[in-house]
């Protein structure tokens, strides 16, 4: 089996290695969002596992207990834990990424409990306080965990699982790298495949997959010249390719993006501290991401620029020539975030297609003539 099929195997099978751990004996910790630290589960001996919903399969459970106006995505997921689909976890873990996920995290609990539950409080203002406050609530998950697992959190364990991290890190950004050949060597899709399949298994795996996909990539024949639109992507969660595929074939190339499910959770390394947790406080709290607030600078040019200078970087050094907004409906924070990016982009001349959609496969091909249409008019 190629490294490509591998890849796509673990992709299609999302739960299949952490159920193959777990009868090995091994504890897995489910949890949501950005801001759970991998390395404190990892570095205690846990895998963990980052939990996805199906973009396939209809909410026909969730909405008894769920507002159905409430984000799909965290539906979803909650979805398939009612229907069994969660049953290997061991753990279940979520931050206050969002109104909607601290919710669930209670409904969750109560209706389909782990033998540990865990609710870490994200601080959403940026501060000089902000740090401590986060900084104490992993000093607090770390004692729980330990607690849970009978084990003692060792510093030089948590250093080792950082450096782990930052390993893969820095792998996924060399793939990224390639992105930047015109036309690019990897596809969006391609792309998309190797993150969510990370999220499934232990981040030593996930390496070894990454570097022989990198070696496979770089051994492949330069792309000939094609003249496509060259196409940024913003948003939330897009952890099934059918959102990809369809803006690829509608005559594009997917080439850098700022994504949960993408940049925001790799990009920033944990710098080495003498205290391990601080490493982490600043690399989890200095994470892009439309649910944290930051004290207004300046004027409202100057705010802008401060929050999204980033991401015309971005746009700039993968030679994006237009931005699609992918957001799942009823996302309060990407909601309220995009129109500010957009008129940010539009100021700085990328054109930019705001999308609001479902969290379903259903609905996609609904966007067709739009995406078609929007990169008629870029190209």
């Amino acid at each position: 089996m190629s490294i490509v099929q591998q890849i796509e195997a673990i992709y299609a099978n999302r739960g299949g290695r952490a159920r193959e751990l777990r009868r090995a004996g091994e504890k897995i910790i489910g949890y949501f969002c950005c801001f759970v630290p991998d390395e404190i589960i990892t570095a205690l001996g846990m895998v963990p596992f980052r939990i996805q919903g199906s973009q396939s399969e209809p909410i026909d459970e969730a909405d008894a207990l769920l507002e159905p106006m409430a984000c799909p995505f965290a539906r979803s997921c909650f979805n398939m834990a009612l229907k069994g689909q969660y049953e290997f976890l061991d753990g279940f873990v979520a931050p206050h990424s969002c109104d909607t996920i601290e919710r669930m995290y209670h409904i969750w609990r109560s209706n389909t409990p782990s033998p540990f539950n865990h609710f870490i409080n994200v601080p959403h203002m940026l501060g000089p306080s902000s740090s401590e406050f986060y900084k104490n609530e992993l000093r607090y998950f770390v004692t729980c965990l330990e607690e849970f697992s009978g084990r003692k959190l060792e510093t030089e364990k948590l250093r080792e699982s950082i450096r782990l991290y930052n390993r893969r890190g820095a792998l996924l950004r060399e793939l990224y790298e390639l992105r930047k050949q015109d036309p690019p060597r990897v596809s969006g899709t391609e792309i998309t495949q190797v993150l969510v399949a990370g999220m499934g298994v232990p981040a030593a795996e996930h390496i070894d997959l990454v570097q022989a996909f990198i070696e496979e990539v770089k051994n492949r024949p330069a792309p000939a010249p094609d003249g496509l639109p060259r196409i940024f992507l913003w948003g939330n969660e897009i952890d099934d390719v059918a959102f990809i595929q369809l803006v690829e074939a509608c005559g594009a190339h997917v080439v850098m993006d700022d994504l949960c499910t993408g940049t925001r959770f790799f990009w920033e390394a944990v710098p080495e501290t003498d205290d391990p947790l601080d490493g982490l406080v600043q690399k989890y709290l200095g994470t892009h991401c439309p649910r944290s607030l930051t004290p207004q600078v300046g004027a409202r040019a100057e705010d802008l620029e401060n929050r999204f200078s980033y991401i015309r970087r971005f746009a700039a050094d993968w030679k994006a020539q237009g931005a699609i907004f992918y957001i799942v409906r009823y996302c309060d924070t990407c909601e309220l975030e995009g129109p500010d990016l957009k008129e940010y982009l539009l100021k700085h001349k990328l054109p930019v297609l705001m999308i609001e959609d479902d969290y379903s496969t259903a609905t996609i091909g609904q966007l067709r003539t739009r995406i078609q249409a929007f990169l008629e008019m870029i190209a």
